[in-house]
């Protein structure tokens, strides 16, 4: 008698699948006649379903013009489930039918959070749609005041919520052919998506922290090192942006004094996941597309709808450099000591990423025929679900298009998750003999 032989997936690998399915669900839709004002191609449907999903924002085809309020009704629901997790929307409507949630499916929830244990992923599931909702609910309203006079009624409530949506997720796609350039110096436009990028940034767990302590005093490490370093990244690219850039005719050169620092200060926030521009990217200078390519490798924070290495992974490797520059045996900040195993974590995802980056760099180098500071633009974007561009996402080739989408893949799961999918995790208690090598 044969027995049928049941696959079991681990976390990642269920994580994975289920990505993949509701992509190919994504692309179906926006592939059908009723979505679109002019024939897509699969690759093209494909390119925007994936990058809906993953909150990237980069496009093949003009979101606005080439689909219709059904097409980007879909982009809409794509972003918002990318951005909180289908798997969420699963157990949340779980939830609200009464049904019991099982442990395989909170330990789903750990890995879709990168959360370090399984305690209060209910509550954490909650609090995650009751925020985002509204949130997007508050911010669709601001926005209505500036597009139902510009767009009418109907319309205007549309760019709201659709804009909303985008920003919060750091999803970073528009309905206007230049994306949001004609808003470079609208205070309303500027400080509601710049908000909503930062909140949604910032990571729900930060959020959440923020809503039950409300005390500096009270918040955990990782949302002070989440608040600070946000504070202080935004702050020095906004400088250094508006110092590059302040005579370059093309993008910053002819905006009046506020018009400069508006745009300098959205452009600092943007690329920590979001892909939103106010100026046009393909005109900055080498050295700040190489600032923004710093800044999206960065990316958000943990546990947040954006990706990147993470703010806090960065801290931690700039703390372990400064420790060992100060001959410290631990990593210590605000009396509070890094273990080992968060600092391996970090030089993982990072080395994982740089590998990731170089390849695919590597690749379109050959595949593309343009310079090299464009090509690691568009890869460290794609990567890191940015979604800003210098223009050339639509004339790359296919095999190009097609490296993207697998970095916008790679990107949206992360590294690690990747890693944990295909790999055996080793609990061996073996412990050898300690030999020093020479390096450095």
């Amino acid at each position: 008698m044969k027995t049928k032989r049941v696959v079991k997936l681990n976390p990642s690998q269920l994580l994975m699948l289920v990505f993949l399915i509701s992509v190919g669900m994504g692309t179906i839709l926006l592939k059908l006649p009723i979505s679109t004002h002019t024939s897509i191609t699969y690759l093209d449907a494909l390119f925007t379903a994936t990058s809906s999903m993953t909150v990237t924002g980069l496009a093949t085809v003009d979101i606005g013009s080439t689909f219709t309020l059904t097409g980007q009704f879909i982009i809409a629901i794509l972003i918002q489930l990318g951005g909180l997790g289908i798997m969420s929307f699963g157990i949340f409507i779980f939830m609200m039918l009464g049904k019991r949630i099982g442990m395989k499916e909170r330990i789903v929830l750990q890995h879709a959070f990168n959360q370090t244990s399984i305690g209060g992923m209910l509550k954490l599931v909650k609090y995650v749609f009751v925020f985002s909702i509204t949130i997007e609910l508050v911010a669709m309203f601001i926005l209505a005041f500036r597009w139902i006079p510009q767009y009418g009624v109907y319309r205007g409530l549309f760019y709201s919520f659709f804009h909303a949506i985008s920003a919060f997720n750091n999803a970073g796609m528009a309905l206007m052919p230049n994306n949001l350039m004609a808003y470079v110096g609208d205070p309303l436009v500027n400080i509601v998506v710049t908000t909503l990028i930062i909140i949604g940034g910032i990571g729900f767990t930060v959020l959440i922290d923020l809503y039950q302590k409300r005390t500096y005093k009270k918040l955990t490490l990782h949302t002070k090192m989440m608040l600070v370093g946000t504070i202080v990244i935004n702050l020095f690219a906004m400088f250094m942006i508006f110092l590059l850039e302040y005579d370059n005719a093309k993008t910053l050169g002819e905006l009046s004094l506020s018009e400069k620092l508006w745009a300098s200060y959205f452009q600092a926030v943007s690329p920590r996941t979001a892909g939103f521009n106010t100026i046009d990217i393909g005109s900055l200078h080498e050295s700040t597309l190489f600032l923004t390519v710093i800044l999206m490798f960065i990316g958000a924070g943990s546990s947040s709808t954006g990706g990147g290495i993470k703010v806090t992974t960065a801290f931690i490797i700039f703390l372990a450099t400064f420790a060992f520059l100060q001959g410290k045996a631990e990593i210590t900040i605000w009396r509070r000591k890094i273990s080992q195993d968060v600092l391996l974590k970090g030089l993982a995802i990072t080395m994982i990423s740089s590998i990731i980056i170089i390849v695919a760099v590597m690749i379109l180098m050959v595949t593309e025929h343009t310079s090299f500071i464009v090509v690691l633009f568009e890869v460290v974007s794609a990567f890191s679900t940015v979604g800003l561009s210098t223009g050339i996402t639509d004339n790359l080739s296919p095999l190009g298009k097609q490296i993207l989408i697998i970095l916008l893949f790679l990107g949206k799961l992360g590294p690690l998750t990747l890693i944990y999918s295909l790999t055996k995790q080793s609990h061996c208690k073996i412990s050898y003999p300690k030999e020093d090598i020479l390096i450095g």
